[in-house]
């Protein structure tokens, strides 16, 4: 055998030794491949997450962009319905109207009502996506306000020859704390859902005490069911009702609402530490419920609330007030001066804040109602200038906005105003504002005499025996807050107190405004 030959054996060789680079080179191969693939992989992951950050932020502009226009056109709506409702409610007051011009007057005036709820309604969705809504609790009468919602019902329901019935457990606290405001608007909002969809049988309110504990041992729940005897949903749309803009076939038939109603209450109701539900037969009718915690209160911590009245003059031996009304709407201006001119304020007007502060130096006004939005000079730049000086430190600055957002009133009291009230208003606003601010009297419908606020006599709410059963930290904080003159701690103890004790907040507040110091000061001491 040569030295070159094959053998077997190193035939065998080769072929394994073949076998072994081939594996080799196969597995460099796939080696590369997942290190390409890899790099790729990584690359599109980058380019994802680019995109999403993109998306987010586009989306984001978005949202904003819609908040702020709703915001906006809010706004632009607000201010011509202060005009409508303001304008027909004077009208209204008129004794020379026939019977059809007050009908006709009623119709405009319910209509702007209308329109403002709406309004209030994409407001409201507009806050609850954005996550801006707020709790703002207040201790009430819960058994009144559900009287009011029967008297406010109960045309309603007669006359479609419907019954309304209305079932309150012995049991159900009537003095609580909550939000009043969006518990109220619940009930409203399902009390019209059932009105509009029965057409025959009836309208069933029950409230109770509910079965569930809260997560807060201090709280109370309770339940709140409307059931009604209309056409029903059927059971694949039951979840669309609380859906943004989503009816049921039912609803849509009816051809009214905005299917906003119900998805905001549900909102609302959780805001308040509870749900809301729904159980429904087609052709049996349907019942909303709802649970809701709440802290019971002290009878004596609720305000009084008073039947609107007119007024219809000024107590006598009172100053001539002059009041000062700045707003670039000549409508607005209108408004206000026919509504206070009649009871013999002297009145004058400006346009924008340039024209104010001129009227101010020349005329000192001794309260000015202030609109916040003007070309030349806003009401901020005006208000911060007036409260530079002594003199306009001591005249109130009320604030006048079409503005809805929260936020605003923040913005409005650290420019330097007094207090805050939105548009549209109600004619009561302006006469309470006025009271609170320089204590004006007035003569009432049926020839009552008293600050529309007011209850009680200073005198007999803020006492020593009131100040010392406040916590020993609030009084100890007002009394370092009198020495050192220091307003805004005054004013936050002031705000603590009136949940405890709103009569007496509003006495020492009397108090405060009037730099009455030496008095609570003495008070304290004894």
């Amino acid at each position: 055998m040569t030295a070159g030959a094959f053998t077997p054996e190193r035939l065998e060789l080769l072929q394994l030794l073949s076998t072994q680079g081939a594996i080799s080179i196969e597995n460099a191969k796939l080696y590369n491949q997942l290190e390409d693939y890899s790099r790729t992989l990584e690359t599109k992951v980058e380019e994802r997450t680019a995109q999403l950050a993109l998306a987010t932020a586009a989306a984001e502009a978005a949202n904003q962009a819609k908040s702020t226009f709703i915001a906006n056109m809010s706004h632009e709506l607000r201010s011509p319905l202060n005009a409508i409702l303001g304008f027909s409610q004077l009208t209204l007051r008129s004794r020379g109207l026939s019977q059809e011009q007050a009908e006709n007057l009623g119709i405009v005036n319910r209509s702007g009502e209308h329109l403002l709820t709406l309004i209030n309604n994409v407001l409201d969705l507009s806050k609850i996506e954005s996550g801006k809504i707020t709790l703002n609790e207040k201790n009430f009468d819960l058994h009144r306000l559900l009287e009011d919602m029967e008297d406010m019902f109960h045309l309603k329901a007669r006359d479609k020859g419907l019954q309304l019935a209305w079932d309150r457990a012995s049991e159900l606290p009537r003095y609580i704390r909550t939000d009043q405001v969006k518990l109220r608007q619940v009930l409203i909002n399902l009390l019209n859902n059932a009105l509009k969809f029965t057409q025959e049988g009836g309208v069933s309110v029950r409230a109770r005490l509910a079965d569930r504990v809260p997560e807060d041992r201090e709280k109370t729940a309770i339940r709140m069911e409307v059931e009604d005897t209309g056409a029903g949903i059927a059971p694949e749309e039951l979840d669309r009702v609380f859906e943004a803009f989503g009816q049921s076939s039912t609803g849509k038939q009816a051809q009214e609402g905005t299917g906003l109603g119900l998805p905001i209450s549900r909102q609302f109701v959780r805001l308040m530490g509870g749900d809301m539900g729904v159980s429904s037969q087609v052709g049996r009718g349907t019942v909303f419920y709802f649970d809701i915690a709440v802290r019971e209160v002290a009878a004596g911590s609720i305000e009084d609330s008073k039947p609107s009245r007119q007024v219809i003059a000024l107590e006598p031996h009172q100053p001539r007030y002059r009041i000062l009304i700045v707003d670039d709407k000549p409508i607005n201006r209108q408004l206000l001066i026919k509504q206070l001119n009649p009871l013999g304020f002297e009145l004058r007007e400006a346009s924008n804040g340039q024209e104010a502060l001129e009227i101010f130096s020349q005329w000192s006004p001794h309260l000015i109602w202030m609109d916040m939005r003007m070309p030349v000079m806003d009401g901020y730049e005006a208000t911060r200038l007036l409260k530079a000086g002594p003199k306009g430190q001591a005249t109130p600055v009320i604030a006048l906005t079409a503005s809805v957002l929260e936020e605003e009133r923040a913005v409005v009291m650290g420019a330097g105003c007094d207090d805050f009230l939105r548009k549209p208003y109600r004619e009561k606003d302006i006469w309470e504002m006025m009271s609170k601010h320089l204590g004006v009297r007035y003569v009432w419908e049926g020839g009552e005499t008293e600050r529309p606020e007011t209850r009680e006599s200073d005198g007999e709410v803020l006492t020593a025996a009131a100040i010392k059963a406040l916590p020993g930290e609030w009084v100890a904080s007002l009394s370092q807050g009198l020495l050192e003159g220091d307003i805004d701690l005054m004013a936050a103890i002031v705000e603590k107190i009136s949940t405890q004790n709103a009569s007496l907040a509003e006495a020492l507040e009397a108090c405060l405004h009037n730099f009455e110091f030496e008095k609570v000061l003495a008070l304290i001491q004894e």
